[in-house]
């Protein structure tokens, strides 16, 4: 995955794959909302794209399997380096100069892994969280919290919420593209 994306202008032309290859950039690989948003196209901006991928996964317009997939395309809080994105890498604050993980990240990793598997037989989905440069052991207390309020619907509509903080995250560092 690059940290760049093509301008809009661009991206509203390109084949599918090349536009749905973009988009997972911002959203990870999520075929639901990636198959949406291309038939959504032409975009105004970036910003325009994240407004509707945004109205689509709060609107009541997908299947619950759809949403199961959308937020399950987003990789564990925690989850082992080789499994994630670059951009998740740098979002959850891993040093990928370092060949291997501190003793600090195993013991958080692995209570942060403990906490997914609570979570997600909770609610039946992955913990979604923007991290926003926090170290991950800021994390455990906020997942902690959300198994606590037992609240599938919230935790869906959070989950997707903060997927679109990513998503603008993402596309500010890629873009310098932000809401004035």
């Amino acid at each position: 995955m690059s940290d760049s994306i093509p301008p809009i202008e661009k991206l509203n032309d390109e084949s599918p794959q090349v536009f749905i290859e973009a988009v997972n950039t911002l959203f990870e690989t999520a075929p639901p909302l990636a198959d949406r948003l291309l038939a959504a196209r032409p975009f105004k901006s970036y910003l325009d794209l994240i407004d509707k991928a945004e109205a689509i996964c709060l609107g009541s317009d997908l299947s619950d399997q759809d949403k199961l997939d959308i937020i399950n395309a987003h990789p564990r809080i925690g989850e082992n380096k080789t499994n994630l994105s670059a951009m998740s890498l740098k979002e959850q604050g891993y040093n990928t100069r370092q060949g291997t993980e501190s003793e600090q990240d195993r013991q958080v990793n692995a209570t942060l892994a403990e906490l997914n598997k609570k979570y997600e037989a909770t609610y039946g989905f992955k913990f979604v969280v923007f991290v926003a440069g926090r170290p991950r052991t800021e994390i455990i207390p906020l997942i902690e919290e959300r198994i606590a309020s037992n609240n599938k619907e919230q935790e869906m509509k959070t989950g997707m919420t903060d997927m679109m903080l990513i998503a603008r995250d993402r596309l500010k560092k890629a873009t310098g593209e932000t809401r004035s």
